[in-house]
């Protein structure tokens, strides 16, 4: 049982980031936590885990934690198993078995005498039987960081699990293997994660939003499939609160305009009928006070309903307002744009691939390039943009234009404002009030048109990009994507996917995402090995 009542936390000087968040996860079930981007999802994990303390400490938790982080930078000067917590207890099993018998090293060893066994199995289980337990974890790649801890968790079988993106740097192989863990253990579970394979494994799904947190029990798919009902009742409540708003309009001008016509009608009579002066004056101050106070009536009900829609308008996904319209790329589909034969490269006098690889890719593919951590995806890639030269074989290209979105999003000049960014993709000409109400459909509002875009998030990076995309006049031809889901939330996966759905031009995608690689509709693959 993990237990948080009224959690509130905020950093010094700035706003609560959680405010009385209040979640109960019972033993042995399976959460995840969703949300956009800084909404709090890791710092509430953390907090779970005790990493960081809360304003009010309102935490209780049934048994040991294990808490997989998502970044390891802390840990990178520490053995592995130093980092797995076990170093003392192995050190202590070692001078037992060499006939040391002080009572210390049996208390620190607890009776844990399997304790190597299963360091053993657990690094087999991930593949990483090959590296030490005293090697340093900043020698390791990602990946391989990853997996390390996920293997203190069958080391150290803890009764709750928290994990944070723990499929960032896995290749295939490796969440495969997170899946059918995760699918087996008994422990309760709680994951922060974008990716929806993974999310469809859990049982309950938490949504941190600025409301607070809200429930839904089921797994990723029930989730999304609510999140679309609720979204279809509240665009039917803004439409129903749009004709309220028009009607309610409507009413007072009709009503004005009889009460204008049955004063002036009045008027007309009274005087051919010899009303004195001062009696008109009477009959017209009356008259004055009846319609001012007729359009006050109606004003606060039009400000009623209007102060309504703007609070469901407020509450749309911000993905339902960003649509990149791409422009259709002018070649003509299956145009040989790269042929590659006999290709490979050499690190150091090693070639990377075991066989040459022979490409062809055409106008209007879609290719996804496969392989595990290591297998030289992001190499490949550069050759076929001549980044770099093969060290055997050839590549000859067709002229065309080319967009690569790497996973540092390194085509936007951090340096450059947001506005200034955007700037460069305007070969329409457009005005500048059009370029910034286009920054404003992609939640850059005034406050972001001078931001410096080294200050940008992953996802923001995303959402700029797409908005330079979407000025431009002419779509690029090929558009090169290197895991373009890492570090995104799912509102961000959700716009990324729905404008590569709209494009029509050439696609190569590295990515471990195979939901995403499906919605996105590719058809072949390079595999790597």
């Amino acid at each position: 049982m993990l237990f948080l009542h009224n959690i509130s936390f905020g950093f010094p000087a700035g706003n609560l980031l959680l405010n009385t968040i209040s979640l109960t996860v019972p033993s042995h079930s399976k959460s995840a936590l969703v949300g956009s981007n800084g909404m709090g999802k890791s710092t509430l994990l953390k907090i779970m885990a005790n990493e960081i303390e809360p304003l009010e400490d309102n935490v209780h938790i049934q048994g040991d934690v294990l808490y997989v982080p998502q970044m390891f930078g802390n840990f990178n000067d520490l053995t592995i198993a130093q980092c797995l917590k076990i170093g003392k207890k192995l050190d202590a099993l070692k001078k037992i078995t060499n006939g040391e018998v002080d009572e210390i090293y049996f208390e620190i060893l607890n009776d844990d005498w399997d304790i190597e066994e299963r360091c053993q199995q657990a690094l087999q289980y991930w593949k990483l039987e090959h590296v030490g337990l005293n090697k340093k974890l900043e020698t390791l790649s990602g990946g391989q960081k990853t997996k390390v801890f996920l293997a203190g968790i069958q080391i150290n079988q803890p009764e709750v699990i928290l994990l944070d993106e723990p499929t960032n740097h896995l290749d295939l192989e490796s969440r495969n293997l997170l899946y059918d863990f995760i699918e087996k253990t008994n422990s309760t579970v709680v994951i922060v994660s974008h990716d929806r394979t993974l999310l469809n494994l859990v049982n309950t799904i938490f949504e941190l939003s600025n409301q607070g947190i809200s429930t839904y029990g089921g797994n990723y798919d029930f989730y999304a499939e609510q999140k679309e009902i609720e979204n279809e009742v509240l665009q039917n409540d803004i439409h129903s609160k749009e004709r309220a708003l028009k009607k309610a309009k409507e009413k007072e001008r009709e009503t004005i305009e009889r009460k204008q016509k049955l004063d002036a009608r009045g008027k007309g009579k009274q005087e051919k009928s010899g009303v004195a002066r001062i009696m008109m004056n009477t009959l017209r101050n009356n008259a004055e006070k009846n319609s001012s106070k007729l359009k006050s009536v109606h004003a606060e009900k039009i400000n009623d309903i209007s102060g309504d829609l703007r609070d469901l308008r407020s509450s749309v996904r911000n993905v339902d307002q960003m649509k990149v319209n791409f422009n259709d790329s002018n070649l003509h589909s299956g145009k040989i744009l790269i042929s590659a034969e006999e290709i490979n490269f050499k690190y150091g006098d090693k070639n990377l691939w075991k066989e040459n690889l022979n490409i062809e890719i055409r106008s209007g593919d879609r290719i996804s390039i496969k392989g595990s951590n290591g297998s030289g995806k992001t190499t490949l890639i550069k050759l076929l943009l001549e980044a770099l030269q093969p060290s055997t074989g050839t590549i000859s290209r067709s002229d065309f234009q080319t967009v690569y979105i790497d996973q540092e999003y390194s085509l936007i000049n951090r340096q450059a404002t947001v506005y200034e960014f955007v700037q460069q993709f305007n070969d329409s000409a457009l005005q500048e009030s059009e370029v910034k109400t286009l920054l404003s459909r992609f939640l850059f509002g005034k406050e972001n048109w001078d931001k410096k875009c080294v200050f940008l998030s992953g996802g923001e990076c995303l959402r700029l990009l797409l908005c330079g995309l979407s000025i431009s006049q002419k779509a690029p031809d090929m558009m090169i994507l290197d895991e373009p889901t890492n570090n995104l939330d799912l509102q961000n996966v959700e716009i990324l996917t729905n404008s590569i759905k709209d494009y029509h031009g050439t696609l190569l995608v590295i990515s471990h995402d195979e939901m995403f690689l499906e919605e996105i509709g590719v058809r072949s693959e390079i595999l790597l090995n």
